[in-house]
């Protein structure tokens, strides 16, 4: 009977397996990366950096603004910056090799000091973060981080889980700290996280072009700990509907607070915050899909320096 019960259950696995379908996002394999290298101002020594962004490869070079290559729905968190006439760079993803030619990203936290006599004089935390959407270039300033970018993509399906691999290194005794490049550093209680998460949502416009969303489906997971290698095909599941009731709901699953609403282009092409307003019913369509993996979890210019996060191979899986 035991050896009947089992080979039913090995059945029915397979079975499952088999009306479960995988589609990887369009450069989710992490393996084609644009290269971009530019040059940053004399007042802040002149040097080269070279900043990562997931598309075709590619080399750019000089001090341009990027847009998206080769339909790539990915943006990092790689910014060039000009301030008051100043070229300045920040890097916190890079392309890193996990075996030969096989491609991931490294996501770190890093402290971007930022210095010129007379000019500039600042430290400015950057949590390394990928996500569906564009960032708008040159930066021209720290404040209202989410007004700089766009977050989310048109997106009308339902899948069940989001999977990936990854790998992450979290400093010993390190502190959570917050800097925005004004007013003095501070540390902050408590400790920070990686996380990766997949929202759909339903969105609409109002005739005054403001955008309205409901939130239809929700996956989000975060890691404190340090991972022994690689954790491959990691499969985070989505919920659809009101999920404030689901036995794994947490908190930080919960809706976006208004106050740090990603911005998107409505349909005059102003870049509008998103004002998610409550739960969509279970069976709702999305409209958008955001996604995003980080070194950190915490509000904008806050976290531990030294946390890395490898992540690799995202796929939906339906």
């Amino acid at each position: 009977m035991m050896k009947k019960n089992l080979l039913l259950l090995a059945a029915f696995i397979v079975c499952c397996a088999a009306h479960m379908s995988a589609q990887m996002i369009k450069y989710g394999d992490m393996n084609s990366w644009v290269t971009r290298t530019i040059k940053e101002s004399s007042v802040l020594g002149g040097n080269t950096k070279t900043l990562y962004e997931i598309g075709p490869n590619r080399s750019i070079d000089g001090a341009q603004a990027y847009t998206n290559l080769g339909g790539s729905p990915w943006a990092t968190s790689n910014v060039y910056a000009k301030v008051m006439g100043v070229v300045k760079c920040s890097n916190a993803v890079y392309r890193d090799e996990r075996g030969s030619g096989n491609y991931c990203a490294k996501l770190t936290t890093v402290l971007e000091h930022v210095k010129a006599l007379g000019l500039i004089n600042m430290d400015v935390l950057v949590s390394g973060s990928i996500f569906l959407g564009q960032i708008f270039e040159p930066i021209s300033s720290t404040k209202n981080p989410y007004g700089k970018m766009e977050m989310g993509v048109p997106f009308t399906k339902r899948p069940k889980y989001l999977s990936f691999d990854y790998r992450l290194s979290v400093p010993a005794n390190g502190k959570v700290i917050y800097s925005s490049g004004f007013g003095s550093q501070k540390t902050i209680a408590g400790k920070d996280h990686a996380e990766v998460y997949v929202l759909l949502q339903r969105r609409w416009e109002d005739a005054k072009g403001n955008l309205h969303a409901k939130r239809v489906g929700t996956g989000r997971e975060r890691f404190g700990r340090s991972s022994n290698g690689w954790v491959n095909g990691h499969k985070i599941a989505i919920w659809y509907g009101d999920i404030t009731k689901h036995q794994g709901y947490q908190p930080y699953m919960g809706l976006i607070p208004r106050e740090s609403s990603c911005y998107a282009r409505n349909s005059k092409g102003k870049l509008v915050p998103v004002i998610e307003e409550g739960w969509d019913d279970a069976n709702a369509t999305p409209t958008h899909m955001m996604l995003m993996a980080s070194s950190g979890c915490g509000v904008a210019y806050t976290g531990m320096v030294g946390m890395t996060f490898w992540v690799d191979n995202f796929e939906l899986i339906y």
